[in-house]
């Protein structure tokens, strides 16, 4: 498929009511979803990486993928007939605090395709310049940031985990002023534009700004159309809709939510931001800011330094903030229901069923045929403190627990999971033992062949992730002219359960001199 062969269908903005204003100046929008706005000219663009796989799924062949117009249309140089790009509007609670409108302050929708494999998709330039929602900001990215998220979703897609897509990463020739950590050490840094892909961008604060308006109307309308388009299996055939249909769809983005979040828990993700502007109505991962991957395992730990004092969205909180957000998404849509107890039965029931995936996820981390009750419980909690203890990768020490049995040595087996060795005492070693003599008990109850449950455990459990410090290797060697690391980073990470024997130097603990290390340790919501 060539680009000026594209098809667009823009559901949303033929169907949800536009700003009737046209400027592109910030103010207030009031009764609007969107508004209409071009990307910014770029001075020279360039592309960087060119999700090659995923542009084949959305239909954009080889041949397309090299049409200098790519490169145009991918950093906002070039609208194609039919397009109609527009940013959208919505507000959200920023760390528990109601911070009114927000909106895509730097993200403008080139417009939705109907793909042959995947069905709808929207195309969204990250970075393409000022909208009517970018308050006091310009609507840039920085190469960074752009990298992080163009690598990040990808990597999140390969491990299984509900996510926006990114299709392209490309260079401006522009640069900006960026404070990268509010220290007051500001400098100019290049540009860059991701293009990123989902069904929809909507989001909690979607339908909390209406709501806060006391638009009853556009709140109904919202939600019908999320109904409609992103759960169609829920749309009333005869088109009318009931307390019971808008009750049916909370409980499916509540079941989504709650699918994602004990992904993020298996793999060791911590957003760094999880506002409610940041929560996907489909239970995808969005808004790639101040994330980061846990290497030593501390569910206390969060990457964003905003966030460093108050650890409201810390790796262990992520849970609990979902559930907030929900409750926050609940009383937005209560006129529509007209009543609390459903949707107090419908938030207790989350609680609920995010412990069951939860227990249900851990076991399959063990290797355990399936949960097993109270029993299985303390194994999990009992590991947790014993990772927690001395600075233990998470990522590795599962990894080799799939292979450990009682005839190795256990400090031998488990050596490279350990930051400091210094922190291994007798106790620890002692409790450590007892802790794999139940292990390995548990695991005689299910009397799984050993290779069957290795496979399986390392089906769960990725040897390779987008570790903090990799990410930022790549990020130094790009803003040199360097792109190899981005690209090597994506071949590595479209397989991140296999063993890829020629990468094995990506599956090790944080180097020392990350520990500490602005970008490895160390982020802010700066782009």
């Amino acid at each position: 498929m060539s680009l000026n062969t594209l098809q667009f269908t823009d559901r949303l903005t033929a169907q949800l009511p536009a700003d009737p204003l046209t400027e592109n100046s910030c103010r207030s929008v009031e009764n609007a979803v969107y508004s209409w706005v071009l990307p910014t000219s770029t001075s020279q663009p360039s592309m960087v990486n060119i999700n090659e796989s995923f542009a084949l799924e959305l239909g954009l062949d080889t041949d397309t993928q090299n049409d200098p117009l790519f490169t145009d249309l991918m950093s906002g140089n070039a609208i194609l007939e039919g397009m109609k790009p527009y940013a959208l509007c919505y507000g959200g609670h920023q760390f528990g605090q109601w911070a009114g409108q927000l909106g895509d302050g730097r993200a403008i929708n080139l417009g939705e395709i109907n793909t042959q494999k995947l069905g709808f998709q929207t195309l969204q330039l990250k970075g393409a310049g000022k909208t009517p929602y970018s308050r006091r900001g310009d609507g840039l990215a920085v190469l960074r940031s752009s990298i992080r998220e163009y690598l990040c979703s990808e990597a999140m897609y390969n491990l299984g985990i509900p996510t926006t897509r990114a299709l392209s990463l490309a260079l401006t020739g522009d640069q900006v002023i960026r404070d990268k950590m509010y220290d007051g050490n500001a400098d100019f840094e290049p540009c860059a534009v991701v293009c990123r892909v989902s069904p929809s961008f909507l989001r909690f604060g979607s339908i909390q700004l209406p709501a806060s308006r006391g638009d009853e109307a556009l709140v109904k309308q919202l939600v019908e159309f999320s109904i409609n388009n992103d759960y169609p299996h829920l749309a009333p055939v005869d088109g009318q809709f009931t307390i019971e249909t808008y009750l049916n769809w909370f409980k499916n983005v509540c079941d989504n939510t709650s699918t994602m979040i004990v992904h993020w828990m298996r793999v060791g993700f911590v957003h760094g931001v999880m506002n409610t502007d940041n929560m996907s109505l489909l239970g995808e991962t969005i808004d790639y800011g101040p994330y980061g991957w846990i290497d030593n395992f501390d569910l206390g730990w969060t990457p964003n330094t905003t966030d460093e004092s108050q650890k409201r969205y810390r790796f262990g909180g992520q849970f609990q903030v979902s559930q907030w957000n929900l409750f926050q998404l609940a009383n937005a849509i209560f006129p529509l229901i007209g009543e609390v107890e459903p949707l107090q039965s419908i938030m207790s029931d989350y609680a609920i069923i995010y412990e069951q995936k939860w227990q249900k996820m851990m076991a399959s981390k063990l290797g355990f045929v399936d949960y097993q009750g109270t029993t299985d419980s303390a194994i999990f909690s009992d590991l947790e403190n014993l990772l927690a203890r001395v600075e233990t990768d998470m990522t590795l020490f599962y990894r080799l627990l799939s292979s450990y049995s009682s005839s190795k040595d256990a400090l031998q087996h488990f050596k490279d999971c350990y930051y400091n060795p210094e922190q291994l005492s007798s106790d620890y070693l002692q409790q450590l033992t007892q802790w794999l003599t139940r292990y390995q008990a548990r695991l005689n109850f299910d009397r799984l062949e050993s290779t069957t449950r290795q496979k399986n455990m390392n089906s769960v459990n990725p040897k390779y992730v987008l570790r903090n410090y990799l990410a930022q290797q790549a990020i130094e060697l790009a803003e040199k002219g360097d792109f190899s690391e981005i690209e090597t980073l994506k071949s590595l990470l479209a397989f991140p359960y296999d063993e890829q024997p020629e990468y094995q130097r990506y599956a090790q603990k944080r180097p020392d001199w990350a520990r500490d290390k602005v970008g490895c340790s160390m982020l802010s919501c700066s782009s």
